[in-house]
């Protein structure tokens, strides 16, 4: 590995990209503003680059140092998420089960049962995770990863929850509206999630050409995670393509509405990947939602 910069300088650094300004950093890192500044500059000198633009007040990122901000952000965020997970493997006495999954599922499909799941095991701590990336995976400390996709994952013992299906959704009075006006599903409001680490789940580009429907030409209003596009969406600013296992709760209780004949099945499915010898407690778990995943 290349020689990084002190680890002092990166912490300064993310302290000043997210506090907004040196007195702040200051004081959230207990030290002089001074101190702040003077490592500032030290980061600048290791990578030959200016990081401040401190031809403004407050000083602020350059577009460079934004860049460097983001990729710190995330560093110093997994080492802090590993060291929990170390923590949790070997907290000794307490029963506990680590769940990876997306944010969608933590928010839509798992968060809302969870308390069924302590009424009958209230022993049982579960610890949900919610990684950057749309394919949680098996890593250490981690008891269940929930995926989405064709499976063929070697790692661990994996099982299929169920099959899924993908259909366009929007509030229900934009619906009436849109079709009462004859308009085609296409020529409406598009909301989009886009993301570098959103790469497995379909977009409207695939939906569509799953369809046979030319993609229209207006760009549409893009989010990079899907509980901000599912905010919009419930407010009656677009459509956006709905997984059941997402927004199927939302459609049964009538926030959501389902275009018209607009269901497809794109070959994906729902998976669970366990380590090759689960615990006790996950084997609860699991059991758990498999009996959720049938009554649904």
């Amino acid at each position: 590995m290349k020689r990084l910069p002190p680890l002092r300088l990166l912490v300064t650094f993310e302290a000043f990209s997210r506090h907004g300004s040196m007195r702040e950093a200051a004081a959230y890192l207990n030290v002089t503003q001074p101190a702040v500044s003077q490592a500032l500059r030290a980061l600048e000198d290791y990578v030959e680059v200016p990081l401040i633009d401190r031809s403004v007040r407050p000083a602020g990122l350059t577009e460079t140092g934004d860049l460097l901000a983001r990729a710190v952000r995330e560093g110093l965020g997994r080492i802090a998420t590993t060291l929990e997970d170390i923590r949790a493997l070997h907290a000794g006495g307490e029963r506990q089960v680590t769940v990876s999954c997306t944010l969608g599922v933590a928010t839509y499909w798992l968060m809302p049962r969870l308390p069924g799941f302590y009424a009958c095991h209230p022993d049982i701590t579960v610890n949900v995770q919610a990684p950057a990336t749309d394919l949680p995976v098996l890593a250490p400390g981690v008891d269940v990863a929930f995926r989405y996709g064709t499976g063929g994952w070697r790692e661990g013992r994996t099982t299929k929850l169920f099959d899924e299906r993908v259909c366009p959704v929007g509030a229900p009075a934009l619906i009436e509206r849109l079709l009462a006006e004859g308009a085609r599903m296409e020529t409406a409001p598009l909301i989009h999630v886009r993301s570098p680490h959103s790469q497995h789940w379909a977009g409207w580009e695939d939906y569509l050409q799953a369809r046979g429907i030319e993609l229209p030409r207006s760009g549409g209003q893009s989010f990079n995670n899907y509980v901000q596009a599912a905010q919009t969406v419930l407010a009656g600013r677009g459509l956006m393509l709905g997984w059941k296992s997402i927004t199927g709760r939302a459609v049964r209780e009538g926030a959501l509405r389902c275009w018209p004949g607009g269901e497809i099945d794109l070959g994906t499915a729902y998976y669970v990947t366990t380590p090759t010898h689960p615990s006790q407690d996950t084997h609860t778990f699991l059991e758990w939602v498999t009996a959720e995943v049938e009554a649904q």
